[in-house]
């Protein structure tokens, strides 16, 4: 009670915490969370996870920044699939079915779901190669007929 009186008067000692054994990181930015591609798989891997969702673990491709979200330890065969270049990296990616496999000092893998481009647009990282691909929508007769009614 005398220590909420104390306060409430505004006469409670203000002791500034020393910064020495102080254990609070602060707010990670986004600049300081590019990856570094020297490391074995498992750190490619916290890393990832380490800033996934804010500030996002990033890398250049095809000269853009893309973020890295959604990894696991990948503890398999190498997959299938169509490579990625990646600034920095000593072995290029590989787009797989399931999503972008890259690699490790170590030669181990981490598999990486999702990626998301500057302009925020965010897609599942085994679609990379298909993002400009766009499908016209084809409307069947009926369809075409209800169209024509709600308009």
């Amino acid at each position: 009670v005398e220590a909420v009186h104390l306060i409430a008067d505004g006469k409670a000692p203000r002791i500034p915490q020393p910064k020495e054994g102080a254990t609070y990181e602060g707010i990670q930015k986004k600049e300081n969370a590019e990856i570094s591609w020297d490391q074995p798989a498992v750190a490619l891997h916290n890393w990832i996870r380490g800033h996934d969702k804010v500030p996002g673990a990033w890398a250049t491709i095809d000269g853009q920044v893309v973020t890295f979200y959604g990894s696991s330890l990948l503890d398999a065969s190498v997959p299938a699939g169509q490579e990625l270049a990646i600034r920095g990296a000593s072995r290029p990616g590989l787009v797989t079915k399931n999503g972008l496999v890259v690699f490790g000092n170590d030669g181990k893998m981490v598999l990486v779901r999702n990626l998301q481009f500057e302009d925020g647009k965010m897609i599942p990282a085994s679609k990379y190669f298909s993002v400009d691909e766009a499908t016209a929508l084809e409307l069947t007769e009926e369809e075409k007929k209800m169209a024509e009614d709600i308009r």
